[in-house]
């Protein structure tokens, strides 16, 4: 349970695309970052100083007031090992925690079924999108994918029975070749139905919200709040994903990502501010991932993709501060000649959130023991 005697909750952030770590936690007084970086740089007077070595990038001011209040872990060159590059299969690994095989049950979907092993509750895992993340799929395992909180979810809106099981069949389809079998497809549609089933329950949610929080206007700002909604309603759920994309700057990195991080770092103070002005805040912890961190030297736009990266474990409950350490920025120690190193693995850090916070067993989500960290008050 959490302080306040609730069962806990996790909203896992999903930065699609391969997040820009050396340009989110900067090593600002480095001359290898500035040699590796002549374009795509945060320019040194505007970087947010965290200590002599490392700063935050302007944009994430919120977050930065957050970390400073004690509420914000930083996970340094998270990864794992022969880290992959495409962004499916990376993101398949980090979804499944399968690094050698295609994985067809996702952490999270396996995290509700133990959370809720009869599936008595459709909104145990709730998606805040359309489709549904690999990360949220088991067999059995029903879970709500809500594009659209008040129009009272997924496919609601297609009213013509045929339409709604053709969109289903295409949902299904879409999966098929990659989980590649009968049951797991039948399964899929499936959970299609089960958002149907979750719809009128999540009605309920924009009814009861009031809050003189003002959210920004765009899409991440939207999901958020339709995740405090979903919190604050009540409803039983323990599991809520939430996807940002955007995050491939190959090219224009300097206009794109800034923008990014300035929606995200927003995003999260206004929701967990939400959660404070309702007392709701000491039973909830975020996670926020990427897929991958990018190239230590710049493309003359951008950054390709690369490997070590960072991630946030953020909440009233976490013990805030640096934990593991930044990947060594030494040439002689880059990963493949060009990248950096990861120096804790993902799974560990998953098994801190599913063993310290949610009280789960997490070895056999994880497929193995790895390290953890202390990072919960």
């Amino acid at each position: 349970m959490a302080g306040n005697g609730k069962p806990p909750v996790l909203v896992v952030v999903q930065l699609s695309g391969g997040n820009d770590f050396m340009n989110t936690l900067i090593p600002y007084n480095s001359p290898i970052y500035w040699d590796c970086r002549p374009v795509v740089n945060v320019p040194q007077d505007t970087v947010i100083p965290l200590n002599d070595e490392l700063g935050f990038h302007p944009k994430t001011a919120p977050l930065k007031e957050m970390f400073d209040e004690g509420n914000v872990a930083l996970i340094q060159g998270i990864g794992y090992p022969n880290s992959n590059r495409s962004h499916f299969r990376a993101m398949d690994i980090w979804h499944t925690c399968e690094p050698d095989t295609v994985g067809t049950t996702g952490w999270l979907g396996q995290a509700i079924r133990d959370l809720d092993p009869d599936g008595e509750n459709v909104l145990t895992g709730v998606n805040l999108g359309r489709g549904l993340p690999r990360a949220m799929t088991a067999p059995g395992v029903p879970v709500a994918s809500v594009g659209d909180l008040d129009g009272y979810g997924v496919m609601t809106s297609i009213t013509d029975t045929q339409e709604r099981d053709e969109a289903l069949d295409i949902f299904k389809r879409m999966y098929g070749p990659a989980f590649g079998t009968g049951m797991v497809m039948d399964y899929l549609a499936q959970t299609g139905g089960d958002v149907l089933k979750g719809a009128d329950r999540l009605a309920e949610a924009p009814v009861k919200y009031t809050s003189n929080i003002e959210y920004a206007n765009n899409a991440f700002a939207k999901s958020l709040k339709d995740a405090a909604r979903i919190h604050l309603a009540d409803l039983g759920t323990r599991i809520l994903y939430v996807a940002h994309g955007g995050y491939d700057t190959h090219a224009a990195e300097n206009p794109t990502q800034p923008k990014l991080l300035d929606e995200l770092s927003t995003g999260i103070a206004d929701f967990f501010d939400d959660l404070r002005a309702h007392d709701a805040a000491d039973e909830v912890v975020m996670f926020v991932f990427t897929e991958f961190g990018r190239r230590m030297k710049d493309n003359g736009s951008g950054t390709d993709h690369g490997t070590g990266g960072g991630a946030f474990i953020i909440g009233d409950r976490v013990k805030g501060g640096l934990y593991s350490e930044y990947p060594p920025l030494d040439p002689a120690q880059w990963e493949h000649g060009e990248d950096l190193k990861h120096t804790i693995d993902f799974r560990g850090i998953y098994g801190t959130l599913l063993e310290q916070w949610m009280g789960l067993e997490a070895s056999p989500i994880v497929k193995g023991q790895f390290e953890q960290i202390d990072v919960f008050a």
